[in-house]
C-alpha cells in the first residue's frame, strides 16, 4: 500500500493554571486516560467561553456524521475517492475525529478541541488503500477551505538506506508545502513498525518526514515509547499517548457487536480498535492542541504554534517511564510529551518570532522572491523543522550583491549563493551551480551574467535561530569612455 492509515493490528491570553482543572461532564470521558496525561483542560478551572472556532481538517477514511458527539462540529465534508464522506467503513477517521473535536457535554466522549469546526476529507478507498493523488488533493482542498490545522494520521515508509522501499512523493511534498504556505499547521503520525521492514523502525514515515510537518510518536500508559512507534532523530518532533486509546466509532460497525452497550464507541468496535494503539492516535491529540492555541489567539502563525507545542512538551526520559529516552530531544520521543496547559500558558509571552517567508525551502518557484535594490529580511531557521531558507534575487550582468547575515544565537548558519538554472540547492548534482559561500556571515558577489540567483541560509547543526539578512545591490560600473 502506497499510503496507509497508521493503526497498529485575545482576552483568553491571561491564563494561569488553577488549583484544579475542570472535569468534562461527558459520561465516557473517564475512559480517556490520555486527557490527564496531556493536561488537556488544566489551563482552566471552568470551561472557557471565549474560545474561537478553528477549522481542523481530518484527511482520513471519512466519518460517521450521525454521531451526536459531532453535532455542530461538522463544517464541510468531501470524498476524493468516491462514495460518501459520511460513510466510514474503516472506522479510522471517526476514531481520530472524536479525539479532536467530540462535543463537551452530556454525551459520550470529549475532544481536546471541542469547539473546532471539522473539514472531513475522505481519501481511503473501499479496499483500504490511499491514492497519493487523493491525499494531495485533499490537503490542498483543506488549505483552500481555510484549515488552520490538518491532521494526517497516515503514512508511507521512509528508508534512507534502500531507495526501493522509500516512498517519498514530490506530489505529496508539494501539497504539504502549499498548505503550510497558506498558514496551516500540519500534524502527521511518524508511523508504525508493522508498516516498515522491521520494528522498531529508525525513520519517520512520510509525510511526517517532510519540512514544516509536526511528526508525532506514541507513548504507552506507563510513559514508555512502544516498539511499534517509529524513531527518528530529526523528524520525530514530539510524542503523545498512542496505546489503549478510547474514542468514537461508526455505528454501522459497532452494530455487529449487538451485546455491547456503548454503540458508537470503540469498545464496541472491531477487535483492532477495542484497545487501539498506533501513532495514528497520538497525532490527533497534537492537532487538537494546535487548534486550542489558535482558538485562544487567532493571530498566531503556524510557525509560532508549531514552535510552542514542541518547546513546551514535557521531556520523556528514564525518570518518567522511558528508560531508553535521553534527556531533552531524542529520536524516540522528540521534544517530549504533549502538554496542552503549558502550551496555552506560553501564549502569555514572549512569543517566538513568526516567519513570513515560508515555504521557501529550495530553488525555483519554492524560493521567496526579493525585489528592489535594498532589503532587510527577518526570518527564522530551525534544524529540525525548517533547516533551509532560499531567496530568489535577480542580478544584472556585473551587478554587485552585498549580503550580511546576523543570527540571534542558535547554530552557526551557512550562507551560499547559487547560480541561475539551479534546480535544487544542497544536492551533490547541483554543486556545479554554487557561485559562492559566505565568509564571516557575509558575501559580496559580482554577477558575471544576468539572471535569477538563489541565496540560501542553512542550519547544518541542531538549533533554532531568528536571523536578519541585509541585501544591497549596486549597479554595474559604467564603462570608461574610449
Amino acid at each position: 500500500m502506497r499510503r496507509a492509515l497508521l493503526l497498529l493490528v485575545t482576552a483568553a491570553l491571561a491564563v494561569a493554571t488553577p488549583a484544579a482543572a475542570f472535569t468534562p461532564p461527558n459520561p465516557l470521558a473517564p475512559r480517556q486516560w490520555y486527557l490527564q496525561d496531556d493536561h488537556a483542560f488544566d489551563a482552566w478551572a471552568i470551561p472557557p467561553t471565549d474560545l474561537q472556532p478553528v477549522k481542523v481538517a481530518i484527511v482520513d477514511s471519512g466519518i460517521d456524521c450521525s454521531l451526536p458527539d459531532f453535532a455542530g462540529r461538522l463544517l464541510a465534508e468531501k470524498s476524493f475517492v468516491g462514495g460518501s464522506p459520511c460513510t466510514d467503513t474503516e472506522g479510522h477517521g471517526t476514531f481520530v475525529a472524536g479525539e479532536i473535536a467530540a462535543n463537551l457535554g452530556a454525551t459520550g466522549i470529549v475532544g481536546i478541541a471541542y469547539t473546532a469546526q471539522l473539514l472531513i476529507a475522505k481519501v481511503v478507498t473501499p479496499d483500504g488503500t490511499i491514492p497519493l493523488a487523493a491525499e494531495a488533493a485533499a490537503i490542498r482542498w483543506a488549505a483552500d477551505s481555510g484549515a488552520r490545522v490538518i491532521n494526517l494520521s497516515l503514512g508511507g515508509v521512509r528508508d534512507v538506506q534502500d531507495p526501493a522501499h522509500d516512498t517519498y512523493s514530490p506530489l505529496e511534498a508539494a501539497a504539504v508545502a502549499y498548505a503550510y504556505s497558506k498558514g496551516a499547521v500540519l500534524v502527521a503520525a511518524v508511523g508504525n513498525g508493522d508498516e516498515a521492514p522491521s520494528q522498531p523502525w529508525p525513520y519517520a514515515s512520510y509525510p511526517a518526514a517532510l519540512p514544516h510537518v509536526i511528526g508525532v510518536s506514541a507513548l504507552t500508559r506507563s510513559g514508555n515509547v512502544p516498539d511499534y512507534s517509529n524513531r527518528d532523530p530529526v523528524f520525530n518532533d514530539m510524542s503523545a499517548p498512542g496505546s489503549s486509546i478510547f474514542s468514537t466509532f461508526p455505528r454501522t460497525l459497532t452494530a455487529f457487536n449487538t451485546g455491547c452497550p456503548d454503540q458508537g464507541y470503540s469498545d464496541c468496535g472491531t477487535a483492532d480498535y477495542r484497545n487501539a494503539e498506533g501513532t495514528s492516535f497520538a497525532a490527533p491529540q497534537v492537532s487538537a492542541a494546535a487548534a486550542v492555541l489558535f482558538a485562544v489567539d487567532p493571530m498566531l502563525t503556524n510557525s509560532q504554534v508549531g514552535f510552542i507545542l514542541e518547546r513546551t512538551a514535557d521531556d520523556v526520559n528514564a525518570t518518567n517511564g522511558c528508560p531508553k529516552c535521553g534527556l531533552l530531544r531524542d529520536p524516540l520521543s522528540g521534544w517530549g510529551r504533549l502538554d496542552v496547559a503549558t502550551a496555552v500558558e506560553a501564549l502569555a509571552g514572549p512569543l517566538p518570532p513568526p516567519d513570513h517567508y515560508e515555504t521557501n525551502d529550495d530553488a525555483g518557484t519554492s524560493a521567496w522572491t526579493v525585489w528592489g535594490t535594498r532589503d532587510k529580511l527577518q526570518a527564522t531557521i530551525d534544524y529540525w523543522d525548517d533547516p533551509t531558507d532560499v531567496y530568489r534575487i535577480h542580478l544584472g550582468r556585473q551587478e554587485l550583491l552585498h549580503v550580511q547575515l546576523a543570527a540571534s544565537g542558535g547554530p552557526q548558519l551557512e550562507l551560499e549563493l547559487w547560480k541561475p538554472k539551479t534546480v535544487h540547492v544542497d544536492r551533490a548534482s547541483s554543486k556545479r551551480f554554487l557561485a559562492m559561500q559566505s565568509i564571516s556571515n557575509g558575501l559580496a558577489y559580482r554577477a558575471p551574467a544576468g539572471g535569477w540567483y538563489y541565496l540560501e541560509v542553512h542550519a547544518p547543526s541542531p538549533g533554532f535561530a531568528p536571523y536578519t539578512l541585509q541585501l544591497t545591490k549596486t549597479a554595474a560600473p559604467e564603462a570608461p569612455p574610449r
